[in-house]
């Protein structure tokens, strides 16, 4: 790792712009390793190719100059990198009310929940269920009152719900319940078409919904190396609507790409690279980004370990070629391998969440998510929101100006030692230290005569707060 200046390059290597105006931040690869990565990317996606199961999509890349096999697609790298500059640097989500809401390249962190977990923890209950409908409402209500949560999603899938209709309906229950931007999955083209087309009514059209965008689908590649016809259509879809997408792969290191994860990264990239071409060749700048969810294993029990330091180093490796690649990225975060809201729990959140934040990365998602990523928990994710905070605090780094320097203040307080109530103390004292909403600071004998309050309990009872004055 190393901690460098931050600047924005094309492929073809000038640098455009300064995403932060931060001096810093850390990076995990650099950019001669990222271009040593995107050298493999080329090489597998032109010497290996990929299996495209859309002959729309596969004409599209022959007539720009792919070789074709059957229904394996060879990239040339020209191809690629022609592609590649098209990609646009920045996309601006908006509230449903028509407010910019983020933009990928925001000098503050930004962050969202998952989406689709096969069960729920019911913080009324205690419960691990299924997911149903009412709760998707719940999570939109939620997440329109936490702060630090910017895009919304629905933390499961409602098995009370058509499987052909659930996505659109919980694509509905959020809108009607957060105006915050969200972001879904569906299982065709079919499907997600109905979401945008839902989106647009409440828009005005579909072309007030390209220039404000409240929506983000989630598509991707199957690991190993293959791009089914449903992503191709989504992506060609969203392209020619001009509406953003996310194209990245779920993959499994030792298992659907090499163990290492300079190899999964590359493979992954690779995919989502291949992806991305297409979007791009049916509608040059559409928005897109992409990502890496390198899902690392136990071994010893063949697990998932979401909650282990090899997930956040690979999401993190992956923005760094992005970043060097010009196109914008979101990275996992804010989850753990732990069944409940336990020591362990936080732990593994809390330290991913920070290292989001110190590498600067401008979207965070997958928070509020346990057991590697099956249940979904509003309580986690109010704690996760309180985490955050405490993470995009300490990714600001610190600010090192005259005022904060503040040599004036030393030798006007020094001498009676008036620190206190200096005025520069007084105009700062609010906003200076980060506090907490959640965790508790104050001494032992307050905390003993509040009965010892356990975290747990309270995280329970905010959430229901929450809930309940909604």
């Amino acid at each position: 790792m190393a901690i460098r200046s931050r600047g924005r390059r094309r492929v073809a290597g000038s640098v455009v712009s300064q995403r932060r105006p931060r001096q810093s931040y850390l990076e995990t690869i650099t950019n001669d390793q990222a271009e040593m990565i995107f050298e493999g990317v080329l090489s597998v996606l032109s010497n290996v190719g990929m299996l495209v199961e859309d002959s729309e999509a596969r004409a599209m890349l022959v007539a720009a100059g792919a070789r074709a096999q059957d229904e394996r697609i060879f990239y040339p790298p020209d191809l690629v990198r022609r592609a590649l500059e098209t990609v646009p640097a920045r996309i601006a989500f908006f509230s449903q009310n028509g407010d910019q809401a983020f933009a990928t390249d925001d000098a503050v962190p930004r962050f969202g929940t998952a989406v689709n977990c096969v069960q729920v923890l019911d913080p009324r209950s205690g419960d691990y269920r299924p997911c149903v409908l009412s709760d998707i409402s719940d999570h939109g209500r939620l997440q329109q009152a936490l702060p630090h949560i910017d895009i919304a999603a629905a933390l499961g899938y409602p098995s009370d719900v058509d499987a052909a209709t659930e996505a659109l309906a919980s694509a509905r229950a959020l809108m009607e319940t957060t105006s915050k931007p969200i972001f879904f999955t569906g299982h065709d083209e079919h499907g997600v078409r109905a979401i945008w087309e839902d989106m647009a009514a409440r828009a005005g059209g579909m072309g007030n919904l390209a220039d404000r965008p409240f929506g983000l689908d989630l598509v991707g590649p199957v690991s190993p190396l293959k791009l089914g016809g449903e992503t191709c259509q989504r992506l060609m879809m969203a392209a020619r609507l001009h509406l953003p997408v996310v194209c990245y792969p779920a993959i499994f290191p030792g298992m659907a790409c090499p163990l290492t994860l300079a190899g999964a990264i590359t493979q992954a990239t690779a995919e989502s690279v291949a992806g991305i071409v297409i979007s791009q060749l049916a509608a040059p700048g559409a928005p897109v980004m992409s990502g890496s969810s390198v899902m690392p294993m136990d071994m010893r029990r063949a697990d998932m370990a979401i909650g282990s330091p090899e997930y956040t180093l690979a999401g993190l490796g992956a923005a760094d070629v992005f970043r060097h690649l010009g196109i914008p990225s979101w990275v996992g975060s804010g989850c753990t391998d732990a069944h409940d809201i336990s020591p362990q729990a936080f732990a593994e959140a809390s330290a991913s969440l920070h290292g989001t934040c110190v590498a600067g990365t401008a979207l965070t998602h997958n928070l509020g998510v346990l057991s590697s990523g099956r249940t979904g928990s509003m309580e986690m994710l109010v704690a996760c929101d309180e985490m955050a905070a405490m993470a995009t605090k300490f990714g600001a780094g610190i600010e090192v100006t005259p005022e904060t320097i503040a040599t004036d203040v030393i030798a006007r307080a020094s001498a009676d030692n008036s620190f206190l109530t200096d005025p520069h103390t007084l105009e700062r004292y609010e906003t200076e230290m980060w506090i907490p909403g959640l965790m508790r600071r104050e001494g032992i004998e307050n905390w003993q005569d509040a009965g010892r309050p356990v975290l747990r309990a309270q995280l329970r009872e905010k959430t229901l707060d929450l809930l309940e004055s909604l």
